[in-house]
C-alpha cells in the first residue's frame, strides 16, 4: 500500500487527538442543550463558557468578543452583510480581488441589493498596500475588509496599516484570517481590527465551527433570528463539542506555534532547493512575506490539473489552487488578479505543508515533481 504524502493543509488540517478528545464528552455523555435551566445542562455550558475563553486569550480579545460560527465562509459572511445591512446610508465596502470567494460572492450579494462594492488590484507579488487604500478614500466606505493572507499564494498583508488607514477614512476594517488564525501570532486590540474570521479545520480543529472576533461597541446586524444565543446576534442551539474541539486544537497550536514554524520553514527550504537543483523551469509566486509552508509553483506550458493528478496517482495530495474551487479548472481569479502570465498561470499547483510532514515527505514531493517533468 502507497504511502499517503498530504501536502494541501491549507485547504483542511488533520483533527489534533486532544481536540478529539476534548470532544467526545460533548458527542456522548454531556449533549445537554446549553440553553437550558436545569442542572444536566451546566456542565455544556460552561464548556462553552471556557472556550469562548480561551480562544479570546489566544488573540488577545475579551470574551465576549467572540461570537461562535459554522466556519470562515459564515463568519466572512456575516462580516460583510452586518455591516451593510446596518448601514442606512448604503455606504460602499472596500476589498480586493483577490479575497476568498465567501468575501468577493458575499459582496456580490450585496450589490444586487444596492450596496456599492470597491475591489483594489494587488500589486504582481500578491500585496495591498496602504497606498492602495488610501486612493480610494472617495467613496467613503462603511467597511474595509483585506484577508490577512491570501489562500493560493500565501502572501501576508499589512493588515495594522490598512486597518489604520480604513480608520481614517471612518470605517470598520474586517480580515479573513482563516489562514493565519493559528499558525501566525494574531493580537486583534493590537491590530485594531474591527472584525476578524477564523474557521476551526484550518488549525487542526474540527470542521464545522469557526468563530467571529468583534471588537466591543462596533455594532451590526445579526446573523439569524430565533433564540438568544450568541448574545442574541446569531440564533441556533450551540455546536458544544466543536466549539469545544477548536478552542482546544487553537491553544495547542498557539502554545507550539514558534516550533511548528521553523520545522514547516525548514520543511520549505529543502523542497525548494531540490526544485532548484533540478534545473526544473517554474516561478514561485507571491513576495517575500508570506504564510510558513504554503508554495505555490507555477510552470510554464504545463495543466495545473494534470499535475495534480499524477501527483495523486503516486500517494501526494496537492491543490491547484483553492479547494474550494475544486470543480473549476479555469485560471483562478487570485493569478489573474496578480496579473500572472497565462503560460505560467495554467501550470500552477499549491502545495502547503504543516508541522506533521516530515523531510522524506518534501523529498519524495520533489522527487515526483522532477520525474513528471524530467
Amino acid at each position: 500500500m502507497k504511502r499517503l504524502i498530504y501536502a494541501d493543509n491549507a485547504a483542511t488540517t488533520r483533527l489534533d487527538p486532544d481536540a478529539l478528545n476534548a470532544m467526545v464528552p460533548f458527542l456522548t455523555d454531556e449533549y445537554g442543550n446549553p440553553s437550558q435551566p436545569y442542572a444536566f445542562s451546566r456542565k455544556p455550558k460552561m464548556a462553552i463558557r471556557e472556550a469562548r475563553e480561551l480562544i479570546a486569550s489566544c488573540i488577545g480579545a475579551y470574551p465576549e468578543e467572540i461570537f461562535f460560527t459554522s466556519g470562515g465562509t459564515e463568519s466572512d459572511n456575516w462580516a460583510i452583510k452586518g455591516v451593510s445591512f446596518n448601514n442606512s446610508q448604503k455606504k460602499a465596502t472596500i476589498t480586493s480581488a483577490f479575497e476568498h470567494h465567501a468575501i468577493l460572492h458575499a459582496c456580490d450579494s450585496i450589490e444586487k441589493l444596492g450596496y456599492p462594492v470597491s475591489y483594489l488590484q494587488p500589486s504582481h507579488e500578491g500585496y495591498i498596500s496602504e497606498e492602495n487604500l488610501a486612493c480610494v478614500t472617495k467613496y467613503n466606505p462603511a467597511l474595509v475588509s483585506i484577508m490577512f493572507a491570501n489562500n493560493e499564494i500565501g502572501t501576508v498583508q499589512p493588515i495594522s496599516q490598512l486597518c489604520s488607514q480604513a480608520h481614517k477614512m471612518g470605517a470598520l476594517f474586517h480580515t479573513d484570517a482563516v489562514q493565519v488564525i493559528g499558525h501566525l501570532p494574531v493580537n486583534v486590540h493590537e491590530l485594531d481590527v474591527d472584525l476578524l474570521s477564523a474557521s476551526a479545520h484550518k488549525f487542526n480543529g474540527p470542521k464545522g465551527v469557526g468563530f467571529l472576533y468583534l471588537k466591543k461597541g462596533v455594532k451590526i446586524h445579526s446573523y439569524a433570528d430565533g433564540g438568544a444565543q450568541e448574545h442574541g446576534m446569531r440564533a441556533g442551539t450551540e455546536n458544544v463539542a466543536g466549539i469545544v474541539g477548536m478552542a482546544a486544537a487553537l491553544s495547542k497550536n498557539c502554545s507550539n506555534m514558534i516550533d511548528n514554524s521553523k520545522r514547516v520553514k525548514l520543511l520549505e527550504s529543502i523542497l525548494i532547493d531540490a526544485l532548484n537543483s533540478s534545473g526544473i523551469e517554474y516561478i514561485r509566486n507571491g513576495g517575500s512575506v508570506r504564510l510558513p509552508g504554503l508554495i505555490s509553483l507555477s510552470f510554464p506550458g504545463a495543466d495545473g490539473e494534470a499535475i495534480l493528478h499524477r501527483l495523486d496517482l503516486k500517494g501526494i495530495c496537492v491543490s491547484t489552487g483553492s479547494a474550494c474551487n475544486s470543480r473549476l479548472t479555469e485560471v483562478s481569479h487570485v493569478l489573474r488578479a496578480i496579473g500572472l502570465d497565462e503560460l505560467y498561470a495554467k501550470g500552477t499547483i499549491r502545495i502547503s505543508l504543516s508541522s506533521l510532514n516530515n523531510e522524506d515527505d518534501v523529498v519524495e514531493i520533489s522527487k515526483a515533481i522532477e520525474q513528471i517533468f524530467c
